[in-house]
C-alpha cells in the first residue's frame, strides 16, 4: 500500500512557494502520494492563535523579511519580497484549484504556477480573470474552471479542506501531515524525509 502525505498549503504563502518544488521532489523520490489540500489561512489563523501579517508586531515582520531574503538566496529562488498583490484573499485560488483537481488537473504543477504568479510575476490570484489566464496557460480550460470554482459545491469543499487542516493540527502553512504527525514549514522537509526513512526501515 502506497504511503501518503497530506499537504495543507496556501497559494499566497511564500513559505509554501519555497518548499513546493522540494516537497514534490521528495515525494517522487520516496514513492509517496501527495494528498493536496489547498486552504485559506483566514479559516485557520483565527482558530489557532495566528495573526495576519499586518497585525503582527514590527519585530516579527522585520524578521520575516530577513528570513525571506535568507531563504531566497539559499534556495536560489528569486521572489518579489513585497509583491504588488499581497496580501490578497486566497479563497478564489483555493476554489479554482479544487475545481481543477475535480477536472483531473495536476495540482502539483498548477499550484506552483499560482504561487509563482504571486511571488515572481506580480499577478493577482484573487482575480477570477487572472486565474482563468493561469489555467489556460497550464493547458486547462481556464474559463470553465473559473465558472465551476464559484459554485456552492466548490465553496463548501473549500471550507471542508480548512476543517480537515484544523483536524490535522495545522495552524500555519505549509503543513505536511504523515501518519498523524505534523510538520510545519518548508524548513521541516528534512525531518519529514527522516520520518519517511524511519518508517520504511521499521
Amino acid at each position: 500500500m502506497t504511503q501518503a502525505i497530506d499537504y495543507f498549503y496556501s497559494h499566497v504563502s511564500p513559505w509554501a512557494f519555497f518548499g513546493h518544488p522540494r516537497f514534490l521532489s521528495l515525494a517522487q523520490r520516496r514513492g509517496v502520494l501527495i494528498n493536496f489540500h489547498p486552504i485559506t489561512v483566514a479559516e485557520v489563523f483565527p482558530k489557532t492563535g495566528g495573526l495576519p501579517l499586518a497585525k503582527r508586531p514590527p519585530e516579527r515582520r522585520a524578521y520575516r523579511m530577513v528570513e525571506l531574503k535568507r531563504w531566497s538566496k539559499y534556495l536560489d529562488m528569486p521572489i518579489n519580497f513585497e509583491p504588488k498583490f499581497f496580501p490578497v484573499n486566497d479563497r478564489p485560488s483555493l476554489q479554482f484549484s479544487l475545481a481543477a483537481a475535480q477536472a483531473g488537473a495536476d495540482l502539483g504543477s498548477l499550484s506552483y504556477a499560482l504561487m509563482k504568479a504571486v511571488w515572481q510575476q506580480d499577478r493577482d490570484v484573487s482575480d477570477w480573470s487572472t486565474l482563468a489566464e493561469i489555467g489556460t496557460e497550464a493547458g486547462l480550460n481556464g474559463d470553465a474552471l473559473v465558472a465551476e470554482a464559484q459554485t456552492d459545491a466548490i465553496k463548501a469543499k473549500g471550507v471542508a479542506e480548512s476543517e480537515l487542516a484544523l483536524q490535522a493540527g495545522c495552524f500555519g502553512v505549509p503543513w505536511y501531515s504523515y501518519k498523524g504527525e505534523g510538520f510545519w514549514g518548508q524548513d521541516r522537509l528534512e525531518l519529514l524525509e527522516h520520518a519517511l526513512e524511519h518508517h520504511a526501515s521499521a
